[in-house]
């Protein structure tokens, strides 16, 4: 049995709970999670990856069981959330690393690349987008609207986003053996999604959005200068992030490995070994970024 330990560490006065696991010697994977859901999305692949990598995954703020301040205390925008992680990298003593992005993760990815190019040493995008041709368009026409006007008329458009349906939703449109999706999953995000409070942070989220979209140019540039490795593994039928987010990284690294998988949004849930196994062997050319090997 794989050792994996649940800690909390405090940043700049947040809580952060993360799940590690894996070798201190080995190369760092930080995984970063999506919306709604927390490290625990990563329950079953940590273990997998553990015997490879050194695999951390925190929860963001506002999510899973790290801080979840009030509104009027935390600013919920996506620069906020990356300063958490930021703070906990330097915490830890981490310095290089992968990262595997999925979601809400990617534009944190992202953000941390921007700030500290030399610092990441492979990217794995999974259905986290960085391109314009990944929106699909009748999902995000709600989200750009509300994030051009928070009215209370757009913003009772994003209200349902919260709620069961939407949520259980994310997990099993796509699959075509929805039996294999662990309703647990989406049980465990709705719990946490019903705490006081969480609608206002989670809404602030939504509005925020749209600003990643500014910082695609400059991811493309990076990815491009700095040669960084990359994975796209996708569930192809994703109605959130198209499978054309994950091709369009072949414009920027021409050497990017796509990994196009009969699925959704929440690919673990449906396609763990693939997916591990498609990051394990991603491993070697993460070495080599770091000079080793």
């Amino acid at each position: 049995m794989v050792a994996v330990h649940h800690r909390t560490v405090d940043v700049d006065g947040v809580r952060v709970f993360y799940r590690e696991a894996g070798p201190a010697d080995a190369p760092v994977l930080l995984l970063l999670h999506g919306y709604p859901t927390s490290s625990h999305m990563f329950r079953h692949l940590i273990p997998a990856l553990a015997g490879h990598y050194r695999v951390i995954a925190p929860d963001h703020i506002g999510f899973g069981r790290s801080s979840a301040p009030d509104v009027a205390d935390f600013d919920y925008t996506f620069d906020a959330l990356t300063e958490v992680p930021s703070g906990f990298l330097t915490t830890l003593g981490v310095h290089r690393y992968a990262i595997y992005v999925q979601d809400y993760g990617a534009p944190i990815g992202w953000r941390l690349a921007l700030a500290n190019p030399d610092a990441i040493l492979g990217v794995v995008s999974q259905n986290g987008n960085a391109y314009e041709a990944g929106f699909v368009p009748d999902f995000w026409a709600p989200i750009w609207a509300y994030g051009s006007n928070r009215s209370a008329e757009n913003e009772a458009r994003m209200r349902p986003a919260l709620g069961r349906d939407a949520v259980e939703w994310q997990y099993t449109h796509g699959v075509p053996d929805i039996s294999l999706i662990d309703p647990d999953a989406w049980e465990h995000d709705l719990a946490l999604l019903a705490r006081p409070g969480i609608d206002r942070a989670q809404l602030a989220l939504f509005g925020d959005y749209a600003g990643n979209r500014a910082l695609y140019p400059a991811v493309h540039e990076w990815v491009r200068s700095s040669h960084v490795p990359v994975l796209a593994i996708w569930g192809r039928n994703d109605e959130i992030f198209a499978a054309a987010g994950a091709e369009a990284f072949r414009g920027d690294a021409p050497d990017a490995q796509i990994v196009l998988l009969d699925g959704g949004h929440f690919l673990l849930e449906s396609h763990l070994d693939e997916v591990a196994d498609a990051v394990i062997g991603f491993r070697p050319r993460v070495l080599r970024a770091a000079g080793v090997g």
